[in-house]
């Protein structure tokens, strides 16, 4: 039996999520969690074999809550379910130590599938979105204009933002408007905007 753990903070799907897996003969979901931190207490509780992670929820999400599981229960491998397949989130959930990654909206069956492959030491990733990362640009930004804008957000101030960095106000807002200018968008909270749903901050 494949003991799982499923974090999701949207109460319907995650009660459909269990019904779907459940279902399975091979399958029991032996906690569920609403937020990031909830899903790591309830898998040091339950120490299930794989945990199934909504990409966005309060508290940790869900890159945080596969970072932290390798830490504490190395031997629970983690699947991300999102909305937002985006090569760049795609990536990021990689590297985070995810073995599979799925989009929500897939067949029923496919999540169940993804959990048996992944407890069996394979990786998953959705074809799709597999070949779109391959072939997506990389992001425009250098390192350090990434790690500014990340900082920077759509509106914290650039005093607090040029102490966090250790740079000159005046030099964070150069960079601020080179990464404006480079992104083709008016206005840092746009920026920052398009940088998040890139995947590239």
């Amino acid at each position: 039996m494949i003991r799982v753990l499923l974090a999701e903070d949207e109460e319907l799907i995650r009660h459909a999520l269990g019904v779907l897996l459940d279902r399975e003969e091979d399958l029991a979901v032996v906690a569920t969690a609403a937020d990031g931190r909830d899903a790591v207490d309830q898998a040091q509780r339950h120490r299930p074999d794989v945990a199934v992670v909504d990409l966005q929820m309060p508290g940790l999400d869900g890159y945080e809550v596969v970072t932290e599981l390798a830490r504490v229960l190395p031997e629970c491998r983690a699947v991300i379910l999102t909305a937002h397949g985006k090569p760049a989130v795609l990536r990021r959930a990689l590297a985070s130590g995810a073995r599979g990654f799925l989009a929500k909206g897939g067949p029923g069956s496919a999540l169940a599938d993804v959990v048996r492959r992944v407890h069996a030491g394979q990786r998953y990733v959705d074809p799709v979105l597999a070949a779109d990362a391959l072939t997506a640009p990389p992001s425009p930004l250098t390192p350090r204009e990434a790690e500014v804008l990340a900082l920077a957000g759509a509106d914290r101030p650039i005093r607090d933002v040029a102490r966090a960095v250790y740079l000159s106000p005046g030099t964070v807002r150069n960079y601020l408007v080179a990464i404006t200018h480079k992104l083709g968008v008016q206005s840092r909270g746009e920026a920052y905007r398009r940088a998040v749903d890139e995947g590239w901050v």
